[in-house]
């Protein structure tokens, strides 16, 4: 039996559970599966909690070996577990050695660091994404912010930077690996070279990759943080057409208040230029947000602040968490909202985004878009809203499609005959 990996959470867990799935391979450990936990709510580890007894029950001669954010802010929860063989943390689940050790019986059950100490991030390596038409790359790790509702740093440690010539080589390879397209990811992106020396910026990561992988057909960001948008990545986002027009951002409240509790570095304003600038400089651009809904001391007045930057922004894709308290953060000691009420309004978040979504769908009608196959029938924009087309392509190719519409949260339409751009 190869080695599974279950991956819970962010696009960094999916590119480091790959990351796993390929140091596991090189220690030769077989019959185990890895579970790649998240941290981010009480949900997500409740979750993966929840797949581990799961895990279990369907196969109770397989080895469990628990890793990720949460086995690292909360190892004791997984050690206690009946279930669970072993719980490694997130620096040593990315060496090959700890999964050797545990293939000889020789591993300490538990086996989590002080991630604080962690001063480095190192390419993974990771030449292939199972089944994917786009790769991950991780850039960069770790937060230097504590914004008071996260328990995040904890699990991942300070920012730290992969060197841009890492970045550039493990981007060639996985064009040279067949990878049309590439996102970079990271904990806090745009704090990517603040530890490097020279003080690179992400805006310049950004340049030399487009500039030294000619061959790479599309770039994309993972989550930012507008207000560390640099200019370097404002004059990519004008003059790249290969750097993808599709951005998310870690607004997580529009109320100034609430950001200010939050410990956030941004006002409601920033959010708004950063997207009004995009715009003028890419005026197709798409923009996506996290945002919390019920965040402690959160007023009517102040959530109706969040619903009204959906239309101020122009978000079109939402990603909403109903605030969770998290164990050793602040904002698990203030006053909290009752929990049906966090529940209601994210719910009411969602629907608002669903609607954005909506609205920027049926704009879409009766426009030509190229797509890049995803699987059979489906790809997706440049603006990364997902297409169901007819006719045949194959994955990793390039099309044009006519969008004639849409159907539930996908647009869908027919392929033409003419080169995709």
């Amino acid at each position: 039996m190869t080695v599974e990996v279950v991956t819970f959470g962010c696009r960094l867990n999916a590119y480091e559970s790959e990351a796993i799935r390929a140091r596991a391979r090189e220690a030769q450990l077989t019959n185990a599966v890895v579970v790649n936990t998240c941290a981010v709510t009480a949900e997500a580890v409740r979750q993966s909690r929840q797949a581990i007894r799961k895990l279990k029950r369907e196969r109770p001669g397989t080895r469990i070996i628990v890793t990720g954010c949460a086995a690292q802010t909360e190892p004791q929860t997984y050690a206690a577990m009946a279930e669970v063989d072993a719980v490694i943390g997130n620096q040593e689940k990315l060496t090959a050695q700890a999964y050797a050790d545990f293939g000889v019986g020789s591993a300490e059950r538990l086996r989590v660091n002080d991630i604080m100490s962690v001063r480095e991030t190192a390419s993974q390596m990771v030449d292939y994404f199972d089944g994917r038409t786009r790769a991950f790359l991780q850039v960069q790790n770790g937060c230097d912010h504590r914004c008071t509702f996260c328990i995040i740093p904890f699990g991942r440690g300070n920012s730290r930077s992969v060197p841009m010539g890492a970045v550039v080589a493990e981007a060639r390879r996985l064009v040279e690996n067949g990878f049309p397209e590439i996102v970079l990811t990271g904990v806090d992106l745009t704090s990517y070279g603040n530890d490097l020396p020279g003080t690179p910026t992400l805006g310049q990561l950004v340049g030399k990759i487009l500039a030294l992988v000619p061959e790479l057909k599309r770039l994309r960001l993972s989550s930012i943080d507008s207000i560390e948008a640099d200019k370097h990545l404002m004059h990519a986002i004008a003059e790249e057409e290969r750097l993808m027009p599709h951005f998310h951002l870690s607004a997580q409240s529009g109320d100034d208040m609430i950001l200010k509790r939050m410990k956030r570095r941004h006002a409601r304003a920033d959010t708004i230029a950063f997207c009004d600038e995009v715009r003028r400089r890419r005026p197709e651009a798409a923009f996506g947000a996290d945002l919390i809904a019920g965040f402690p001391t959160e007023t009517e007045a102040m959530f109706e602040n969040s619903l009204k930057l959906v239309d101020d922004a122009g978000l079109s894709t939402l990603h909403v968490f109903p605030f969770s308290p998290r164990k050793g953060t602040p904002a698990a000691r203030m006053p909290q909202l009752p929990r049906a009420l966090v529940k209601e309004r994210a719910a009411r978040l969602r629907a608002r985004g669903a609607e954005a979504l909506a609205a920027r769908q049926d704009a879409m009608r009766g426009q030509r878009h190229s797509l890049l196959v995803e699987k059979p029938g489906l790809g997706r924009t440049k603006c990364f809203f997902p297409v169901e087309f007819t006719g045949n392509a194959a994955p990793g190719s390039f099309v044009s499609v006519h969008v004639s519409g849409r159907h539930n949260d996908h647009l869908v339409g027919d392929l033409l005959n003419e080169p995709a751009g």
